[in-house]
């Protein structure tokens, strides 16, 4: 096997699992649309239409791993970008004999009673859970009839380095450290899991590399939940701030502003995520790749850096 990766999105998870690649001496090429150049030291970098099976497929050629490590950022283009992106990194795969490595969320197991594990069922109804659950099975289908390898990762909520205003905690950085209120969707003080952006990589790698753990989902070790509110004072206490003032935007309001702003609307469907714990059980990924979450104190103070 050739230790040459592609990764495909230059967002917090590409750019962990190429810094990750980077540091072992792997030869490592990231693609972008516009061939953003991450800044890691000798990684390469190259523009690419990856909704382009023809265009993917010639890249990932002598490549071990395909990662497939993007998210697009306007979540009410999913149902257009989502499909053909996919089925390019399918068909690269296949073309190629490259694994495909699949950064996964939470969304396909929908509403659920207790923690999420990877035996809970894919029984999403809203759109974006369904369009994931469907990449799965996708993806697992040609596994499963010997056309590709896959394997895909799933974590809960992004903290961490470079994750942004894509965060549900990590979007309120900049104003908290300005002394401002925190707002926050759903319940300020329902358990919720926050998973480490880092260790979505560091399991990314490590499954995409071992045979034995192809062919299905992990749930990536996260820290034990915290509520919004816990989430936000922990983040501000690690550099040394006070706790700051914790709201919660009305649910009219949310729904309202939701018929004008989009992405409100969007994120109103997955308000289940906010309004009731929101717990995962990541016994299987720890006990099989003996992978521990990145220590909470560490994760705030990188959650914290703007």
């Amino acid at each position: 096997m050739t230790d040459r990766h592609l990764v495909v999105g230059a967002g917090p998870v590409g750019r962990h699992v190429a810094q990750l690649l980077a540091d072992r001496g792997s030869d490592v090429v990231v693609a972008t649309r516009s061939g953003t150049d991450t800044g890691i030291a000798g990684v390469g970098h190259l523009a690419l239409d990856a909704s382009d099976a023809d265009a993917l497929s010639a890249a990932t050629e002598g490549a071990s791993v395909l990662y497939n490590c993007a998210n697009p950022g306007d979540y009410t283009s999913w149902t257009t970008v989502w499909p053909p992106l996919a089925e390019a990194l399918l068909v690269a795969a296949e073309r190629s004999g490259a694994t495909c490595a699949i950064t996964g969320n939470l969304y396909p197991y929908g509403p659920v009673d207790g923690p999420m594990s990877e035996s809970t069922p894919d029984a999403a109804t809203d759109r974006k859970g369904v369009l994931r659950a469907r990449m799965w099975a996708d993806a697992r289908e040609l596994h499963e009839a010997g056309r590709i390898r896959t394997v895909e990762v799933r974590g809960s909520d992004y903290v961490g380095t470079g994750v942004g205003g894509n965060g549900h905690v990590s979007r309120q950085v900049p104003g908290m450290l300005a002394g401002k209120r925190a707002w926050v969707l759903g319940a300020k003080d329902e358990p919720h899991a926050f998973t480490d952006v880092l260790d979505v990589a560091r399991l990314l790698v490590a499954a995409a590399e071992d045979e034995t753990a192809l062919g299905r989902t992990w749930l990536v070790p996260s820290n034990p939940p915290r509520t919004q509110a816990e989430a936000l004072t922990d983040v501000m206490a690690a550099v040394g701030r006070p706790a700051p003032k914790v709201s919660v935007v009305p649910g009219p309001v949310q729904a309202a502003a939701g018929l004008f702003v989009p992405l409100l609307r969007e994120l109103n469907e997955l308000a289940y995520q906010w309004n009731r714990p929101y717990l995962i059980d990541d016994s299987a990924a720890r006990a099989h790749f003996g992978m521990e979450p990145t220590p909470w104190d560490e994760v705030c103070r990188r959650t914290a850096v703007v």
